[in-house]
């Protein structure tokens, strides 16, 4: 790589990283919780204003309903919290769910679940993204106005930042995400503070406004549609759960112990985030709108198209510390700064997920591959362009991308635990320790319990989020799973043919002969040096061939060739379309026909040119011969190089470079003394 292009790399991502340098990277609990739970702890700040959008359908009325989904959220979160530190423990390895259903359930649910992850890791920065560009919008216009531009420009960003590697990426994250849980809590504390003991009455900007029922007295089947639309909104919270089992190798030792605490942990914290903000949401009177422009009222009057909807989250801030002092201002910034960092959550799972499917050959190998910085570089640069598409399509609004979420991880959750199930069954059949099959039996009924409650939830999100939107992400997930079926089509067919086999067959066979080609266009040092080289292959046949397209340099070639007296026959093939490559092909394959066994090999002189516009001037033709010459059998084709004066000056600066280090690469200790020097200074 030129000077050019490797110091703006070494600037942007740091420089390389040896691959024993590895266990330098695994991460601590203080820093694997924000790395992997940015996620669920941030979906804290638009989850409860979910759950008040979908209810607002009903007008305020149904705000009340708002504690009860709340406390169903809670219940759903401790399950599954306590059901993946089952699967922590039990498949440490990194696959997470897809190894649970891969090696439980089939190939079939492993794929499954892994396209499920996969639709969930993109539509995780997708939101996030999104509504962290809301979040700040809400200070800043610019942002309002350019969403599109301003959620592209912080996925480039944060994609930059991960292909700086894991630890060096968690360390940026960990301070604004532990502000904002901090923040969260002094909020939560200060509001039951001023509501409970101090008797202070808080209300939020939205208050004094009305909100038009869109779905007035709904009773019946209507309300309970609608009280579980809003669950499966506010299961949002839940997102990202799965991404610590998936993440345990990033762990330091003990892995699982490790990443089973820091599942409790995250688990804690989300709960009682949210739980603290739907209760001083209620408190403090917050009002939210699907439409605000026409379904928000201030005096009896739609707010219109002008007003802009704060998230639920700033109006409490504003309620309680009050708009625009210093902790709502920093709340903010934490808030809008964690949204985005939320997304690196999807960073570390889906690169990870992608490379044991590379590893089982579901992905391209390319993805299995570690970087400069030792993170899975290709797998975070395609999350990055999924994402970008996704963004774009939607134009970074959160609400709408929002509608697809959630459904992937639903299936991935209930097939995890199903597989879990049989999991503890078929260790069952064989422990004969009573201490052990208690604590099977522990797990196994917490595993059943949560497929049992996260195989519901999932009926539920399918059948209130599939007409909107939701389809997409069933879709997705269908698209994945069809792609990767037939990757692994392809590598077990390509492994099939090139496998050896115990009796050799015709490819250990050696040919009958080998007929020997040198093309020719002109007889210059070149042709000389590949006519030279040919003659050492000591082939049975050698000839040299050229294709008649022009005659006049056709009679020039045959006159110098008689000159030179060259040893080698000379033949030249008619073209009498002036094309070079067909008359070549045709000619090597009837070679191939007159004589089955034996085998072609045909040399192609090239020039070695040292700038890149240059290649636009050569071998051309070269390129396309080889190109046709690969799709015939029993065919060799071997370039000859000519180093052009330009190709050494390319190798003079190639040389520089190697004794030229990046800034960083290397560290100096101090400089030795030479030995005369020090016998000197002791006398």
């Amino acid at each position: 790589m030129s000077k050019l292009t490797d110091v703006p790399k070494r600037i942007l991502i740091g420089r390389a990283l040896r691959s024993d340098k590895l266990g330098e990277t695994l991460l601590p609990k203080r820093i694997a919780l924000p790395v992997f739970a940015s996620d669920p702890l941030s979906s804290v700040a638009y989850a409860p204003g979910e759950v008040l959008l979908v209810l607002s359908v009903a007008g305020v009325s149904a705000y009340h309903f708002s504690p009860w989904i709340a406390v169903a959220v809670v219940v759903l979160m401790f399950t599954v919290v306590a059901s993946y530190r089952q699967n922590v423990h039990a498949y440490p390895s990194g696959g997470g769910d897809y190894e649970v259903a891969n090696t439980n359930l089939g190939p079939k649910a492993g794929l499954t679940v892994a396209s499920a992850l996969l639709v969930d890791y993109v539509l995780t920065v997708a939101v996030s993204i999104s509504s962290g560009v809301e979040n700040l919008g809400s200070a800043i216009p610019f942002v309002t106005e350019h969403k599109s531009l301003c959620a592209i420009a912080m996925i480039v960003l944060l994609t930059l930042m991960n292909l700086r590697g894991v630890k060096e990426s968690g360390k940026l994250f960990a301070i604004p995400t532990y502000i904002f849980v901090a923040g969260v809590f002094i909020m939560i504390i200060w509001g039951v503070v001023r509501g409970v003991i101090m008797g202070d009455t808080m209300k939020a900007p939205t208050a004094d406004f009305t909100i038009h029922a869109e779905q007035g007295g709904l009773a019946g089947f209507a309300l309970v549609f609608l009280l579980l639309r809003a669950f499966s909104s506010g299961c949002a919270a839940l997102t990202g759960v799965e991404a610590i089992s998936n993440g345990v190798p990033a762990f330091r030792k003990p892995k699982s112990k490790n990443a089973a605490t820091t599942l409790a942990l995250m688990g804690g914290l989300a709960v009682t985030m949210f739980c603290g903000i739907i209760g001083l949401a209620m408190a403090t009177d917050v009002k939210m709108a699907e439409t605000p422009a026409t379904d928000l009222l201030h005096n009896g009057v739609p707010v219109g198209s002008g007003y802009t909807q704060n998230p639920v989250i700033s109006q409490v801030a504003a309620a309680v510390f009050g708009d625009g002092t210093f902790f709502f201002v920093v709340l903010a910034a934490a808030t809008a700064l964690v949204l985005f960092l939320a997304a690196n959550t999807a960073y570390n799972g889906f690169p990870l997920l992608g490379s044991i499917l590379a590893q089982d050959r579901y992905l391209p190998r390319q993805l299995h591959t570690r970087g400069d910085r030792l993170a899975f570089s290709n797998g975070i640069v395609l999350l990055a362009g999924a994402a970008i598409v996704l963004v774009y399509l939607y134009g970074a609004d959160s609400t709408r991308l929002i509608q697809l979420y959630i459904v992937g991880v639903f299936v991935s959750f209930t097939l995890s635990q199903v597989g879990m199930v049989r999991h503890w069954n078929r260790h069952l059949s064989t422990e004969k320790d009573p201490a052990k099959r208690r604590r099977m039996h522990r797990s196994r009924a917490i595993n059943a319990f949560g497929a049992s409650l996260t195989g519901l939830v999932l009926v539920v999100v399918l059948l209130t989020k599939f007409s909107h939107g939701a389809w997409v992400a069933v879709l997705g997930m269908v698209i994945f799973y069809a792609t990767m079926t037939a990757i692994r089509r392809h590598y077990d067919r390509v492994a099939e043919e090139i496998a050896a086999e115990d009796i050799p067959g015709d490819e250990a066979v050696r040919p009958s002969r080998v007929h020997s080609i040198v093309l020719v266009s002109k007889v210059h040092k070149p042709t000389l040096r590949a006519l030279s080289y040919a003659k050492l292959m000591r082939s049975d046949t050698l000839e040299a061939v050229s294709v008649d397209v022009d005659p006049a340099e056709t009679k020039a070639l045959k006159a110098e060739w008689e000159h030179r007296n060259l040893d080698v026959p000379l033949k030249v093939l008619a073209s009498p379309y002036r094309e070079i490559t067909r008359p070549i092909i045709d000619y090597v394959k009837s070679l191939r026909r007159e004589s089955p066994r034996d085998a072609v090999s045909v040399y192609i002189p090239e020039y070695v040119v040292g700038h890149w516009y240059e290649h636009l001037l050569h071998n051309q033709s070269a390129l396309r011969l080889k190109g046709r010459l690969l799709f015939t059998p029993g065919v060799m084709v071997t370039s000859v190089p000519w180093q052009l004066d330009s190709s050494e000056a390319a190798k003079r600066r190639a040389r520089k470079r190697a004794e030229w280090n990046a800034p960083g690469a290397v560290r100096r200790g101090p400089v030795a003394q030479p030995k005369k020097e020090k016998a000197a200074t002791r006398k």
